[in-house]
Order: structure tokens, then C-alpha cells, then sequence
């Protein structure tokens, strides 16, 4: 039996794909009337791993792995094989959360979003183009009602591929860190100044993704 989506479930679906579509032509529309080479736009799929944001909510252990991902990345060229970059990366799982003080576990659905903008350098600018990536932005959890923003820095490398002047593949790895929870105090001080102790709850998640390079002229 074929059944609808849930109505809510649609309209996440539609506000992180309206709000992506903004985040990037707001980022890359001034970067683009300079850029003499074009833009690149690439969807991309792949998987990611870590990340134990929901474990440092609930303080329970959750089984979640990794889970598929995809997104898409657009890259506007400057000069020296430089390129302005931002990107939006969605990944969502289902995990088994223990209930409190007993009974069967819950199924609760689990998604990351990653809003990331920064710079791309090329090493090459032949076919086969490798490339490192450093970039920061904002990331949205989501679970069961409840949403949470995070501050998120990232960086990665990988290669793109060319067979032709206007389509390539781009093979990409990132590493993202998120600050979860952080918290300064002041615990001591003398004439000269004071010592401040910073503490800080970092979550790692690591992506390895694929995608299909589209440049328009």
C-alpha cells in the first residue's frame, strides 16, 4: 500500500531546499559579476560518519553510525585557481533512543545540515584538477520537533576531473567540526592580569562524496 508523505515531513523537505537556494545566491551572486571563468554547480551524493551531537543532548549512547548524504556546491573562479565556495550538505537517519527511566527503545529520525561558505584552491588547470577546501558556516540538528544551531568549521580536499570543457566529476572528502557547547571563566587573577579557562564540546563528522561538475561560461 502506497501512502503520502506526512505534511510536516514535506515542508522541512521544501524550507532547507528554499533556504540552501538562498544561502548560496546571496553568498556568491556579488563574488559572481567578477569572476571572469564562470560558475560550477555540482550536485553531489556520498556518505558521513561521526558525529555525536544528540549523544551530548541526551546523555544516553546512540547507535547512529554513518548515512547517506547529498547536496550541492557552487564554486564561482577568481584568479590563481582560486574560487569563492559555498555549499549545503543534508544527511538523515533513524536511530533507537533508550526511554527514560525504562521501556523500549524509541524510533527517532535524525537529520544534519551543514550551511558552509569559504574559498577552494586548485593546484592544476588541466584535466585533473586536486584541490584543498576551508570553509565555515552554520549547522542545523533536527530531531523530533526540536531544532539546534551550531556554529561549524570544515575543510577537505579531492580532485576534479574534466573529459570535457564544461562537465566533470568531483570527487571530495570534508571534515567538520562543530561546536556544540563551549563556555569561558575567569579562574584567576593578580595584578597582572587573569587567567581564563575555556572549555569547549567539539562533535567530528566526516564526509566522502561524489559529484557531477555542470560550468557554465
Amino acid at each position: 500500500m502506497r501512502t503520502n508523505p506526512e505534511p510536516h515531513a514535506v515542508t522541512s523537505s521544501r524550507s532547507r531546499l528554499v533556504l540552501a537556494i538562498t544561502f548560496l545566491a546571496c553568498l556568491l551572486g556579488p563574488a559572481s559579476t567578477g569572476a571572469a571563468q564562470g560558475v560550477e554547480i555540482t550536485p553531489f551524493g556520498g556518505y558521513r560518519f561521526g558525529g555525536d551531537f544528540f549523544e551530548l543532548l541526551t546523555r544516553q549512547r546512540l547507535d547512529a553510525g554513518g548515512a547517506p548524504s547529498f547536496g550541492v556546491i557552487v564554486d564561482v573562479p577568481t584568479y590563481g585557481g582560486f574560487q569563492v565556495e559555498g555549499f549545503f550538505t543534508h544527511q538523515s537517519a533513524h536511530v533507537f533512543v533508550p526511554q527514560f527511566p525504562s521501556g523500549p527503545p524509541v524510533r527517532w529520525r535524525l537529520s544534519v545540515d551543514h550551511y558552509q561558505a569559504g574559498g577552494l584552491q586548485e593546484f592544476d588547470d588541466g584535466r585533473v584538477r586536486p584541490f584543498l577546501t576551508g570553509t565555515l558556516g552554520l549547522t542545523r540538528y533536527a530531531a523530533e520537533g526540536d531544532n539546534e544551531i551550531r556554529f561549524t568549521l570544515s575543510a577537505g580536499g579531492g580532485v576534479k576531473l574534466f573529459p570535457s570543457e564544461h562537465i566533470g566529476v568531483r570527487l571530495n572528502s570534508q571534515m567538520f567540526i562543530t561546536f556544540a557547547d563551549a563556555e569561558a571563566s575567569v579562574f584567576a587573577c593578580s595584578s597582572g592580569g587573569c587567567f581564563v579557562g575555556f572549555n569547549a564540546n567539539l562533535v567530528w563528522q566526516i564526509e566522502f562524496t561524489a559529484g557531477l561538475i555542470v560550468r557554465f561560461p
